[in-house]
């Protein structure tokens, strides 16, 4: 996700250039002068290799873009058979209930806008995310996870991520602007050590917090 952002970011720096260059040539060397009889400048129409080359450009450009894209997309939202941790998550208005799926328990926590649930999850392994809405359109998203994956109704998306390998809590929210509440529509994911999360889910296995 990163390098597609880079290279995004690169990609339309260089267009701005060209861009800025050709506005600037422009504005010194074809604009109105004080002492010129006419009143604009030598117009170009017609002019069939200018009007190839740029509509040629950009559809390289787009065709590019969309590569390098769908490429990408296709890498991040791959899901194997078999995850270290299964979370199911589902949005409603507004707040989120997580299902955690680990070595045969779950455990579930069921969050409000007044108090913001808590997914614990261990570090450096894969889990396995499953995203339900039960109303409107949502978006789960964790800024560290450099991704985030709409929560719709009547429709179930999935996407993996390895956790990082540093305890440590982070900020989750919703993306999708999704009624009154939504700026309150927060969660937090804490990353702990292996043998402190097979702790957690002993005590809260079978348990709805």
């Amino acid at each position: 996700m990163q390098s597609l952002w880079n290279g995004a970011w690169i990609a339309a720096l260089g267009v701005g250039v060209v861009v800025w260059g050709l506005i600037i040539w422009a504005s010194l060397f074809h604009r109105k002068r004080k002492n010129s009889p006419d009143s604009l400048p030598p117009q170009v129409r017609y002019n069939l290799p200018i009007e190839i080359l740029y509509t040629t450009v950009p559809i390289i450009m787009v065709a590019v873009f969309f590569y390098f894209t769908a490429r990408d997309e296709t890498e991040v939202l791959k899901v194997s058979a078999n995850p270290d941790v299964k979370v199911k998550v589902e949005g409603f208005q507004w707040s989120w209930r997580f299902t955690t799926e680990y070595d045969g328990k779950k455990v579930q926590v069921v969050g409000t806008p007044a108090q913001r649930p808590e997914l614990v999850l261990p570090v450096d392994q894969k889990v396995q995310f499953e995203l339900n809405s039960k109303d409107v359109a949502h978006s789960f998203w964790v800024p560290a996870f450099l991704f985030k994956l709409d929560v719709l109704p009547g429709l179930t998306n999935r996407f993996e991520v390895t956790t990082l390998n540093k305890p440590s809590t982070y900020v989750g929210r919703c993306a999708e602007l999704c009624g009154v509440d939504h700026s309150r529509m927060l969660f937090t994911v804490k990353l702990v050590p292996q043998a402190e999360y097979d702790r957690y889910v002993s005590t809260q296995a079978g348990s709805a917090q």
